[in-house]
C-alpha cells in the first residue's frame, strides 16, 4: 500500500510534487525503488523519512569515493564515515531528530540503550560479509559512486524482508573514470523486476543558482 492518505509525512505530505508522491510511494509498495535525480530533488530526505513512517531500522551505505580504502584514513570509524554522512544527518534534522541520537554509535552505547538509535551508517568497505536481513530498509546513497562490483557486495547480500532504496544521479559521477559507475548498468538490469520501480526526481528546490549550475554539462 501506498503512504496512507492520513499521514502527514513530517509535514511535507501535501508538499509533495507529483514525481515524489510517486517515489515515496514506491518505497512502500516495492521491496526496491531505485531513483535517479539530481542534487536539491529531496530524494534521500524522502527515503529516510519512509523508513521512519515504515517503523523499519535503516541501514545507510555510502561510498567513500575520495579514498582507495576508508581503511588507511586516521581515527575511528566513525570519525572516517563523518563526511560521508551529511546527506543523511540533514535528513533527520529536518524531521527534528539528533543525529547523535537516532544513528547508532560504537564509542557512546547510551542510544543503544534508551532505544532512540534506528540507523546504522556505514561504507561498502566494511559491508563485506553483513548479512542484511530482518524488519529493515537499505539506503545505498550516490550510488552512481559505486563500481558494478561495490554494487553487487551489498544487493547480494540483501534478504528478500528487506526495502532497498538506490539513490543516484547519472550526471555527477564522482569516480575518477566515470564508465566505471554501476549506477545505470543495475537501473537496467532491475527496472523490469516486478518487485523495483525506477523513478525520477527532476525539480531542486534550492534554488535559481542551484538550478543552472545543474545545466552545465560534462
Amino acid at each position: 500500500m501506498p503512504l496512507p492518505k492520513d499521514n502527514l509525512f513530517f509535514g511535507y505530505a501535501n508538499k509533495l510534487t507529483k514525481e515524489q508522491k510517486e517515489y515515496v510511494d514506491s518505497i512502500f509498495d516495492n521491496q526496491f525503488t531505485i531513483v535517479n535525480a539530481k542534487a536539491g530533488t529531496g530524494k534521500t530526505t524522502l527515503a529516510v523519512m519512509a523508513a521512519k513512517v515504515l517503523q523499519r531500522e535503516l541501514i545507510y551505505v555510502f561510498s567513500p569515493v575520495e579514498e582507495k580504502s576508508l581503511g588507511y584514513t586516521p581515527g575511528t570509524v566513525e570519525e572516517k564515515e563523518e563526511k560521508y554522512i551529511v546527506p543523511l544527518k540533514d535528513a533527520l534534522l529536518e524531521m527534528n531528530e539528533d543525529p547523535s541520537k537516532a544513528i547508532i554509535s560504537e564509542e557512546k552505547i547510551d542510544n543503544l540503550k534508551n532505544g532512540n538509535a534506528w540507523v546504522k551508517a556505514m561504507s561498502h568497505v566494511f559491508a563485506r560479509g553483513t548479512n542484511i536481513k530482518g524488519n529493515k530498509i537499505l539506503i545505498i546513497d550516490e550510488a552512481q559512486n559505486f563500481t558494478r562490483g561495490e554494487l553487487k557486495k551489498i544487493l547480494t547480500r540483501v534478504h528478500d524482508e528487506v526495502k532497498v532504496v538506490m539513490i543516484g544521479h547519472d550526471g555527477q559521477i564522482d569516480l575518477k573514470d566515470p564508465k566505471k559507475s554501476g549506477f545505470i548498468p543495475y537501473l537496467e538490469h532491475f527496472k523490469n523486476e516486478p518487485y523495483a520501480k525506477v523513478c525520477t526526481l527532476t525539480k531542486n528546490f534550492r534554488g535559481y543558482l542551484a538550478n543552472h549550475a545543474d545545466e552545465l554539462k560534462w
